[in-house]
């Protein structure tokens, strides 16, 4: 079996391709840096430029199934011009793949897209699951609505979509993780506001090992990917001082402190988003990190 990954080169889509070669999965990847191409065996690059409209379509020679992780950070400052990119990156790159798709009359089964579990609304009580129709009134929200609308446009293609609503991924030398700790290895971790906002997260090795079971289980549909146990901001602050054997010592920093360093993005540190992840288990799907301890003494011990 072959599949395209986008983003394979992101901190997620390293361990997809991983993952892929584990199970004896070749992949073809796009990617927009010409020295990043590579022609192995089982690992293909092709180049695209999707600001151009630039695509090698012999990407998807023999393919079968796209996993679709491409899409700019959105752990930088969203000045207007990188919110736009945020979009874009997502939107007009799903556009560009369809077309081309369409233009040489591929046959492409199955898409597993990424996708965020910022389209579920702030809060402190509910618990969100799959069937939810809320959409959050955030940038965030607005983002993966019109991101999924775009992977949707898959479906009249002949594909199966699924899509995979990414939680707070936890990762050794990316992501979110280094920069929380940062502040705790110099002995000054805290809590953010009130520190009761859900943190819904996932080990990066448990979210890869979700996108190629997505694949091989021929899955349609939206499927949370978070682990089962959420923990509120407070409780990750602890647990993660545990790990490093630092103390817990400063006060909760405030929502106004963070906005002035932050700007607009610094809703991501107080959003509260207790997502289910009872779909994907249902499915067969087993968590190596179902607790947050042991996923922060593997990423951090």
């Amino acid at each position: 079996m072959t599949v395209l990954i986008t983003g394979a080169t992101g901190l997620i889509g390293q361990e997809i391709v991983k993952k892929c070669h584990a199970k004896g999965i070749d992949v073809h990847y796009l990617t927009t840096s010409k020295s990043k191409l590579s022609s192995a065996n089982n690992y293909k690059g092709f180049y695209w430029n999707p600001n151009n409209s630039e695509i090698d379509h012999k990407c998807f020679e023999g393919v079968s199934a796209i996993i679709n992780m491409v899409g700019a950070s959105i752990s930088k400052r969203w000045t207007e011009d990188y919110k736009k990119q945020i979009l874009e990156s997502r939107t007009k790159t799903a556009q560009l793949l369809q077309d081309t798709i369409k233009t040489h009359n591929y046959k492409i089964d199955h898409v597993v897209s990424a996708s965020a579990i910022g389209i579920y609304p702030t809060s402190l009580v509910n618990y969100y699951e799959e069937t939810t129709t809320e959409i959050s009134d955030t940038f965030l929200g607005k983002v993966v609505k019109e991101w999924e609308a775009a992977v949707d446009g898959f479906k009249a293609l002949g594909c199966k979509v699924a899509k995979i609503r990414i939680g707070l991924v936890l990762a050794k030398d990316g992501g979110a993780l280094p920069e929380i700790v940062k502040p705790i290895k110099f002995g000054a971790g805290a809590a953010f506001g009130s520190g009761k906002q859900w943190q819904s997260w996932i080990h990066v090795k448990d979210l890869a090992s979700l996108f190629v079971f997505a694949v091989q289980q021929n899955l349609e549909g939206i499927y949370n990917g978070v682990a089962p146990n959420a923990v509120t901001n407070k409780e990750l602050t602890k647990v993660a001082t545990k790990v490093l054997h630092r103390p817990l010592i400063l006060p909760n920093i405030p929502k106004f402190a963070m906005k002035l360093v932050l700007g607009e993005m610094h809703i991501l540190l107080f959003e509260s988003q207790r997502v289910s992840s009872q779909k994907i288990e249902s499915e067969g799907f087993d968590f190596q990190y179902v607790n947050l301890k042991p996923a922060l003494e593997d990423l951090l011990g």
